[in-house]
């Protein structure tokens, strides 16, 4: 919801840092403007991260290590094929663990699975399929996701930031139009939220295809401002 509020500011001796700005106004009971501004910057984005898993199964835990071990080598050599680089490829946990059923009451141990999970950094966002492919052929069992993002996305914050102030400016100069007064200065911007929205990509396998499709969609950088502004 977009607020306009007409104010009057009045001096106070208790007022905290956020005030101080606004105090030479308070003084002389000027009256202040606040208002929302809100922005929304969208992005194609420039880098995928692709999380994936490697896991296998033994009868022993060294085999259950030794086996998944020589499966990640098998992955990073495929990937490594596809043009991924070893800095583009990170870690993000190892686990070992025991299976076991209950039976009549008692625990019966099954196999060990060994699991390792894999980040990879796409920078070229159009061969996510073809990397994902890669993985799978590698030897990776499973696809637990992928992150589009950007790779400055401080910048696009900063312009969503100063879209947001541009609209409460413009909601603040309109509000005192029709009130017929008009912005003197502006006294207050307080940045009240950045969001980043990531799209959700659609992931599918089709046996005619060439390669996994999979859609980016646009990455949305949401930015709100609250803005105090003295009228006169």
């Amino acid at each position: 919801m977009r607020t306009v509020a007409l104010v009057w500011l009045a001096a106070s001796l208790s007022a905290g840092p956020a005030q101080a700005q606004s105090r030479g106004a308070a003084a002389s009971g000027q009256p202040a403007i606040v208002t929302i501004g809100e922005a929304v910057v969208r992005r194609q984005p420039d880098v995928a991260y692709l999380t994936l898993q490697i896991e296998s199964r033994a009868k022993s835990s060294r085999d259950a290590q030794r086996q998944n071990a020589d499966t990640a080598a098998a992955v990073q050599k495929q990937l490594a094929a596809a043009g991924v680089s070893r800095d583009a490829q990170r870690t993000l946990g190892l686990q070992l663990d025991q299976e076991y059923d209950v039976i009549s009451g008692r625990r019966v141990a099954r196999d060990f699975v060994a699991r390792n999970t894999l980040e990879i950094r796409i920078d070229d966002v159009g061969r996510a399929g073809e990397i994902v492919d890669s993985a799978v052929q590698g030897g990776a069992t499973s696809l637990q996701g992928v992150r589009f993002d950007l790779k400055d996305r401080s910048a696009a914050e900063r312009e969503a930031l100063r879209a947001a102030v541009t609209d409460a400016r413009a909601r603040a100069e309109a509000a005192a139009a029709g009130a017929g007064v008009s912005v003197q200065r502006i006294l207050r911007i307080e940045d009240s939220r950045t969001e980043v929205v990531r799209p959700q990509p659609m992931v599918m396998r089709a046996e005619a295809a060439a390669s996994t499709p999979v859609e980016p969609g646009l990455v949305e950088i949401r930015a709100r401002v609250e803005l105090t502004a003295a009228i006169d």
